[in-house]
């Protein structure tokens, strides 16, 4: 099932965008991604098309690669520099150590208050609704892990540093957070999401390319299998069906498959596995 693509999304547009685009360049209809990328942001995206758009549920990754451009003296109302500026201020750029230092002390877990921008539902409506219509709105809170988070450059106008976080965790407000720790302001010029768990720049086509029939597609079974425990089960029709089936497992979800083709997601019910999810 070579319904994957590993794109390398480019600045400027939204992820609803690129779906917009390959779904013309695939021929399909149902296609879908693991993670949105703001318009600004450019980087690793996971596609997912026709079958493949079954496993979404099962492919919540672990961990995300970002390189974050921050821009010190501009604050905007939505933590990055396509939003309104709010406030501008002169500032001086700390020094190496302290910023290093500042970096290193987000590494863990954490409560993240997420952006008014953010597409997160609250009483029915998306956070970002209520920014566009000027209403308040209690900013809901999620934990998050930073588990490294490295300074790269400091600039005459503020610093660059990468970090690897938790999937969830929103590089806007991280940063946000690290500006107040610095007692500056500031926001986010330019961001790019640099890995999807062990999925780099380097893995992934440009989106240009694709448009051009130029690209390489991917199984779903080399996603799944770094995830769950594979298993061949011989009664393959049973697993169409969805029936329940018995097997010599500990695991609590496992993927059948044939060969490399993913048929279906069960989790174990005490003595059987039930089916999840078919993929086939």
């Amino acid at each position: 099932m070579n319904n994957v693509l590993f794109v390398n999304k480019p600045s400027g547009i939204s992820s609803f965008d690129v779906c917009f685009k390959l779904r013309k360049v695939l021929n399909t209809k149902k296609i879908g991604h693991t993670g949105t990328l703001d318009p600004l942001a450019d980087g690793v995206m996971i596609i997912l098309f026709d079958k493949a758009t079954k496993a979404n549920q099962f492919l919540v990754t672990d961990r995300k690669g970002y390189r974050c451009k921050v821009l010190l003296g501009v604050k905007t109302d939505t933590l990055d520099i396509d939003g309104n500026i709010i406030e501008e201020n002169s500032f001086i750029v700390p020094e190496y150590e302290t910023l290093k230092n500042t970096l290193n002390s987000f590494i863990g877990k954490s409560i993240q208050e997420l952006p008014i921008t953010s597409a997160v539902s609250v009483d029915g409506k998306r956070l970002y609704q209520y920014q566009r219509e000027g209403k308040e709105v209690e900013l809901p809170t999620r934990e998050i892990e930073v588990f490294s988070i490295e300074l790269e450059e400091v600039c005459e106008d503020g610093f660059i540093y990468s970090c690897v976080v938790s999937s969830g965790t929103y590089i806007r407000a991280l940063t946000r957070d690290i500006l107040n720790k610095l007692n500056l302001i500031g926001t986010v010029k330019e961001l790019n999401r640099t890995s999807i768990d062990d999925i780099t720049i380097e893995d992934c086509d440009r989106l240009e390319d694709i448009l051009n029939n130029n690209y390489k597609t991917h199984n779903l079974y080399e996603l799944l299998s770094k995830r769950y425990k594979t298993i061949e089960y011989d009664n393959i029709d049973a697993i169409k069906n969805g029936k329940p089936i018995k097997i010599n497992c500990d695991e609590d979800r496992v993927l059948i498959v044939d060969n490399t083709d993913v048929l279906a997601v069960y989790e174990k019910d005490n003595t059987l596995y039930k089916c999840v999810r078919g993929l086939w």
